[in-house]
């Protein structure tokens, strides 16, 4: 047991080496104060996402405009850590998947995962980025609590893929229009640990178990102007990395997280304002609504005469209250003192190695959304259809079984969007299959059985499975669309019912719905 005092912070670390545990206990009341105000906080009714772009959009009309950049960590989706065997899961007993080298003791050295160089360069290709042929690990010297070696291996001046770009379209409720933002660089990193904070506020926790886990980090150029550009920016990388199968992109999980960039100056002015990063950001919206009002707070101290109270600092966003606070200043530039990773070699690359992953790449998001849009499809429905690589294969499959593309856009995009809203499922977890709505569709299409009908049916198939032929069968369900027939029918009710006839001749007009029961009856 040691006793260790580092810059007023107490911590005591219990170590067991036969049961490989780990366990550190810190008193951080400065990051106790900022978890504990989250945590705590009543949920406030968020400003609509609308307004944010509305407010965003006045604010450049006033003479000043937004210059934003994003940096991206993507946790990849590989069986083992980075640079040791152990596995990584998320929600997992903590510093129960631990090792000594992901504890950084003392004489361990690290192992490349091969995997973690593969995902780099599927990523980086799909960012239509110059892939490094050779590139290099380096430490980043830092202190931090949940940081055993006190460095990170990470990449500083050759990274495995730099100079991309990413194109996307935003939604319609938000004006549309294609965007391009540029990608400055994607290199490959470790994740640190996790400070658990205590609810009191007057201790911390260490968990180790995310400490190696495999990072992606994408740094995008200054390019985005709102924050509807940054989110939506967000939100087309998360699409990426789970077209591509290489993250599951949740950000509750810290799958994906995004620290964002935001500075303002006059327009037509070109030098960039003194840039302000935002974190603990937890959703899309989040993101806007946070760059949205760090938009406004600094261009409200540049009207009052006090942009000198603009400072390069790290702010935290407060769901609660809607605002960023001040987490630490920043006096310049921080010396990690980066130097090569000397227990490890080159990242050396063939042609042909890049190759092999090229022709394996799945068809991406943009390629998707141009191909359905050259079907006719309107951008709500292209936008709709390729954010789930899922629902883009059902409705590709359906189509391929003949169905009509804008027909299968609209069952897709209502009915069956509605019953995985309501049930929580995923398109690939119902028993209705891409054949069956296709033949549901033709059904309709021919006058088998009504849209009415067709959709008692949808929900039948989603929920049991079957077919649609076995399912009209079974409840007698085919419409009746000749004339002669339906007339023979209605003659049948009239003549069997003469006294309601009668009554509803004189007046009695409420009858028609018991004529229409009778109808559903003979017709059965």
């Amino acid at each position: 047991m040691a006793l260790t005092l580092l810059r007023g912070m107490r911590t005591l670390v219990v170590a067991r080496r036969n049961a490989g545990l780990f366990f550190t206990t810190l008193q951080t009341p400065v990051l106790s104060r900022f978890t504990t105000r989250a945590e705590s906080a009543r949920a406030a009714a968020p400003k609509s996402i609308q307004l944010a772009t509305k407010e965003a959009a006045e604010q450049k009309a006033q003479g000043f405009e937004a210059v934003i950049g994003i940096e991206t960590h993507v946790q990849l989706s590989t069986v083992t850590k980075a640079f040791c065997s152990c596995p990584y899961s998320y929600g997992s007993q903590p510093n129960s998947t631990v090792c000594p080298t992901c504890m950084g003791h003392p004489g361990t050295l690290p192992v490349l995962n091969a995997k973690v160089v593969e995902c780099a360069v599927r990523l980086g290709l799909a960012l239509n980025c110059e892939i490094a042929m050779t590139s290099k690990f380096d430490r980043k010297q830092y202190f931090y609590p949940d940081l055993p070696k006190g460095y990170q291996i990470s990449q500083f001046d050759i990274p495995i893929a730099k100079e991309g770009y990413l194109d996307l379209d935003l939604p319609v409720e938000f004006g549309g229009g294609h965007r391009r933002f540029g990608v400055t660089r994607v290199h490959m990193e470790e994740d640190a640990g996790k400070l658990l904070h205590s609810e009191s506020g007057s201790y911390s926790q260490v968990d180790l178990n995310r400490a190696g886990v495999p990072l992606l980090e994408i740094v995008s150029e200054p390019d985005m102007r709102t924050g509807i550009e940054a989110a939506e920016y967000g939100a087309e990388l998360q699409r990426l990395v789970r077209y591509l199968g290489v993250s599951n992109g949740n950000m509750q999980e810290g799958s994906l997280r995004c620290d964002v960039n935001v500075s303002v100056r006059p327009i037509g002015q070109s030098n960039f304002g003194t840039k302000v990063e935002i974190k603990n950001m937890n959703s899309f919206s989040a993101i806007s609504r946070a760059i949205d009002y760090e938009i406004s707070r600094q261009i409200l101290l540049h009207k009052e005469g006090q942009a000198d109270q603009i400072v390069q600092e790290t702010r935290l966003w407060d769901e609660s209250s809607q605002k960023t606070f001040t987490m630490r200043k920043k006096e310049g530039l921080a010396d990690y003192r980066y130097f090569p990773e000397p227990d490890l070699p080159e990242v050396v690359l063939t042609s042909e190695y890049i190759d092999e992953i090229q022709n394996s790449m799945p068809e991406l998001p943009e390629a998707k959304r141009r191909r359905f849009e050259n079907m006719g499809l309107s951008m709500q429905d292209v936008l709709f259809l390729a954010n789930d690589d899922n629902v883009a294969r059902f409705f590709d499959s359906t189509l391929e079984h003949g169905a009509d593309a804008k027909l299968a856009a609209n069952w897709i995009m209502g009915d069956i969007a509605a019953y995985l809203k309501n049930e929580k499922l995923s398109i690939d977890e119902i028993k209705l299959t891409p054949l069956e709505l296709s033949e549901l569709i033709a059904s309709i299409k021919n006058g088998t059985i009504s849209g009415k009908i067709g959709k008692e049916i949808l929900i039948e198939l989603i929920a049991k499975g079957g077919t649609v032929k076995s399912v009209i069968e079974e409840k007698d369900l085919v419409q009746i669309a000749d004339p002669a027939a339906i007339e023979a029918m209605v003659d049948q009710v009239l003549a069997d019912n003469p006294k309601q006839l009668e009554q509803y001749r004189s007046g009695k007009t409420k009858l028609q719905g018991f004529f229409a029961g009778q109808f559903s009856i003979v017709s059965r």
